[in-house]
């Protein structure tokens, strides 16, 4: 089934994610966590920096979350802020003073190298998103008055408690009556749910996703479908497997219009290669390959790949340019620190076309 994307003059958002941003703190360079004297704050979250790189692109995007009103979550707001991102519809709730009822949540990440992979450790309970109703928006407001092309949310917001989780149905359900285009990650996340929770709580949600996004281990976490030929270190990811895997999920699902997969091969904590495939409409369009991609940080490059169908679709392209676009964006991402977009839409262009990395001048 063919995706149509709203038109944009009727409608006030190209892009909205829903989710939950946190802080990001991070020891300068490769240093550990624990010996770290100084840290870079930045931020991120799996579907903020979805709506953060679209706006980046020159898409008009908006994000739907809930903060506490203080000082930590202005500096949220504040980067969102100063890409275009709309954050009218960030529900701001009283700060409790101490952070026991609400707060919000910290990140804390080791960028790898080497044989050391990198890391995440979560600092995110009792956060005002996690804590997030259906009714704390006006659902008909933003995509039936307003106007939305896309929606995109995922896993990650959907997994933090029973109220996100219906709060993601009751946002897919309202873009779906509104005609917008919804996309979600399966983003899974061991230390934020387990296997079985994931899989029983997707399948009461999957119904009113049309563009599914995920990797081999999300595939096989949330969905339950299984990736013949790879293991635990991911080293080798067989493209005729996925393929077989991903014609599963759509048998089962035959309601979604299209599956986005990253293929990534893991060599060293700093070195990748990194691909992507789509299935749409019938067919299978693959990615170029970007062998012994040299990473600057790795978090945020599924984002990136997400970022960029949501762009590819929205803009028009042809189903081979929205995933060139989205592997190239997603590899572009990886080559600066933080989880957020510090690329352009000429850049990612010049990329998507083979460019090489020549300096210029």
């Amino acid at each position: 089934m063919p995706i149509k994307v709203r038109d944009a003059a009727q409608c006030k958002y190209d892009v909205m994610a829903l989710g939950e941003c946190m802080v990001r703190l991070s020891p300068p360079g490769h240093g550990r966590i624990e010996f770290s004297k100084t840290m870079e704050v930045d931020v991120g979250g799996g579907e903020f920096n979805v709506a953060y790189a679209c706006s980046r692109l020159g898409l008009r995007t908006g994000f739907i979350s809930k903060l506490p009103d203080n000082y930590v979550a202005r500096i949220v707001l504040n980067h969102a802020r100063s890409v275009g991102v709309d954050t009218s519809t960030v529900v701001m709730e009283k700060f409790d003073g101490v952070g026991r009822a609400n707060r919000v949540g910290l990140n804390f990440t080791e960028v790898g190298t080497g044989v050391r992979g990198s890391v995440t450790m979560y600092d995110r309970g009792n956060s005002s998103a996690s804590q997030m109703k259906p009714t704390d928006v006006d659902w008909n407001k933003v995509f039936a008055q307003d106007g939305c092309r896309w929606l995109h949310t995922g896993g990650i917001f959907t997994s933090l408690s029973s109220d996100c989780a219906a709060t993601v149905k009751t946002a897919l359900k309202a873009a779906n009556a509104a005609g917008t285009i919804t996309s979600y990650d399966l983003n899974f996340r061991s230390k934020l749910w387990s296997s079985e929770k994931a899989i029983a709580t997707t399948k009461e949600i999957i119904n009113d996703v049309q563009v599914l996004i995920g990797n081999e281990e999300d595939f096989q976490k949330v969905l339950g479908f299984e990736v013949e030929g790879t293991d635990a270190n991911l080293k080798e990811l067989p493209v005729e497997n996925y393929k077989r895997m991903v014609e599963r999920v759509v048998k089962a699902y035959p309601h979604i219009k299209a599956v986005c997969t990253t293929l990534r091969e893991v060599k060293s904590g700093l070195i990748n290669n990194w691909g992507g495939i789509l299935y749409y409409d019938g067919q299978f369009y693959e990615a170029r390959q970007f062998k012994d991609l040299e990473i600057e940080d790795r978090v945020g490059g599924g984002d990136g790949f997400s970022s960029g169908i949501a762009y590819g679709f929205a803009t028009g392209m042809k189903p081979q340019d929205v995933v060139d676009f989205g592997a190239a964006h997603g590899a572009m991402l990886q080559t600066t620190r933080g989880d957020t977009s510090q690329v352009t839409l000429d850049e990612v262009m010049h990329v998507m076309k083979g460019g090489s990395a020549r300096i210029q001048r």
